[in-house]
């Protein structure tokens, strides 16, 4: 199967995507985090803040606040256990426990990992792996890596005036052992959902912060002592809270650096980590995506030129224009809830509808390595939606026009049922749904400039999205349910964007919904 077939397939027919008979053994099911063994410790403080209300600047960076940040970012914040019966003639039931994240994750699985390089009061300064379940650090490598972090970058960042550079990973196996090939989409949506939780968070610590999808591969996992085969490094995140140089017209810009000569500088490092799968299984199409996908010198990084909207002749509806929404992303955050058959049909007020919106979309004025400095650009993610039950809005599919503050109507009427015939599983009553919205993006996810990196930076961006829409619809009260068992196909005709070049990236359900019955605990002091 070409690249070009499975990334289709991976989209629009998931089976043919698949490796055929496959069946997930969980009996030898991996960890849903990372174990290093044998390397120095730093523990966190377990004494978190329990509100995070409108940033200000930090009055004095330390190990706490690093670890405080960590904690909300990607710690582990609540236990669930669930029982089901495995075979109802006898009676058994077996216990399934897991640990909860802030950052919801496909399968709870959480295939991502968090590294960081820091520098900080009381902290050697080196690279360190993020150890979740034991809410510490370990250190990797000890060091100052400002010069071999900004080369990697290709000079378009001052890693000097960063107190941290943060990276998130992707470990192949933890949701490939369920998912098989359809876990390479899920995991650049997870890496997005976990980055746009860290840009969030980010903002309530007073942190400045940019997001860099370019960057030298081999070298960054080299740095951080990766085996590409098995891991491998999806952005990079400097934080700061001083003034830094983040523009790609940085100095230096234009001078050329390989990844293979910038690793020679760093000699290899090969730190033990657990691995609680007996039988690893490989991963041949992640893998080739993965390496395709890759970049090996600076001259082959791009910036995406701004395209403008097209006209269109539909009806609008003017949204009412709303102050910035001011939260506790704490509670947000504990808050936060996919309802599944629990949502109930309630009316969503305008006022909402329209806080929704423009809370999601405003998070994409973020700072990142794609779009061109200075210059307002068009997000290269939008959403449309499929609306009942709405105050003052007729029932039917929107485009939500984020620079006009509009939705633009498409095609009036009641499209839910039509929608619940495309979903794969019947695991939420679109009935019951007064917003199911989807994120749309470029079919042909930048190939042109970005090649197959495009597809997997797009994954990241809807995921992003799809976070800060759960995050808003948290604070307003609402609950929200990513999916991506729905026919793509079938949105996009009833969105008319399917002649467009466009598609819908993942589908969210979101709208009031009524208390599950179970019992749940958090893990926070």
């Amino acid at each position: 199967m070409s690249l070009e077939e499975f990334l289709y397939n991976l989209h629009f027919d998931i089976d043919k995507a698949n490796q055929p008979n496959w069946e997930t053994d969980w009996d030898d099911a991996p960890l849903a985090y990372k174990l290093y063994r044998g390397l120095p410790v730093v523990p966190l403080s377990t004494e978190v803040p329990l509100t995070l209300t409108e940033g200000e600047p930090p009055g004095s960076l330390d190990l706490n606040r690093v670890g405080h940040f960590l904690w909300y970012v990607f710690g582990f914040t609540q236990l669930s256990q669930s029982v089901f019966p495995i075979d109802s003639k006898e009676k058994d039931f077996y216990p399934l426990q897991s640990y909860r994240r802030f950052a919801p994750s496909g399968g709870a699985l959480y295939p991502n990992e968090l590294y960081l390089y820091l520098k900080i009061k009381g902290l050697p300064d080196g690279v360190y792996h993020y150890d979740v379940a034991h809410h510490s650090l370990v250190l990797l490598r000890e060091g100052n890596f400002d010069s071999y972090l900004t080369r990697a970058l290709g000079n378009r960042c001052d890693i000097s005036s960063c107190f941290g550079t943060i990276f998130v990973s992707t470990m192949f196996w933890k949701n490939f052992f369920k998912y098989n090939n359809f876990a390479y989409r899920l995991q650049g949506l997870d890496a997005g959902v976990l980055i746009g939780q860290l840009m969030e968070v980010a903002k309530r610590f007073g942190f400045a912060s940019g997001v860099y999808f370019q960057f030298l591969d081999s070298a960054i996992n080299h740095l951080l002592g990766l085996s590409e085969q098995e891991e491998s490094v999806y952005s990079v995140i400097p934080v700061s809270v001083e003034a830094t140089i983040w523009s790609t017209n940085g100095r230096d810009l234009y001078r050329n650096v390989i990844s293979e000569e910038l690793r020679q500088e760093l000699p290899a490092i090969q730190p033990e980590h657990f691995e609680r799968s007996l039988s690893v299984k490989e991963c041949p199409m992640i893998t080739a995506m993965n390496e395709a996908s890759k970049l090996d010198s600076t001259w082959s990084f791009r910036v995406i030129k701004g395209s403008e909207i097209a006209e269109r002749e539909d009806s609008t509806v003017a949204l009412p224009h709303l102050n910035s929404l001011s939260y506790d992303l704490a509670e947000a955050c504990g808050n936060r809830f996919s309802p599944d058959m629990d949502f109930v049909l309630g009316k969503v007020s305008q006022h909402q509808l329209a806080t929704l919106l423009q809370e999601a979309m405003a998070s994409f004025s973020y700072r990142n390595d794609l779009d061109e400095a200075y210059r307002r650009n068009v997000p290269r993610v939008t959403i449309y939606s499929c609306l009942y039950n709405v105050e003052g809005i007729s029932n039917g599919t929107y485009y939500y026009d984020s620079t006009e503050h509009s939705l633009r109507e498409i095609c009036p009427g009641d499209h839910r049922l039509h929608l619940q015939t495309g979903m794969s599983l019947d695991n939420v009553n679109l009935l019951q749904v007064p917003l199911c919205l989807h994120v749309v993006g470029d079919k042909e996810f930048y190939k042109k400039e970005l090649g197959y990196r495009g597809y997997r930076i797009q994954q990241m961006e809807a995921g992003m999205l799809v976070q800060r829409l759960l995050l808003v619809a948290s604070a307003l009260g609402m609950g929200g349910h990513p999916l991506l068992g729905f026919d793509a196909k079938l949105s996009d005709k009833l969105y008319k964007i399917d002649q467009q070049g466009k598609t819908s990236l993942i589908q969210i359900p979101i709208g009031p919904y009524r208390p599950r019955p179970w019992l749940r605990g958090s893990l926070h002091s």
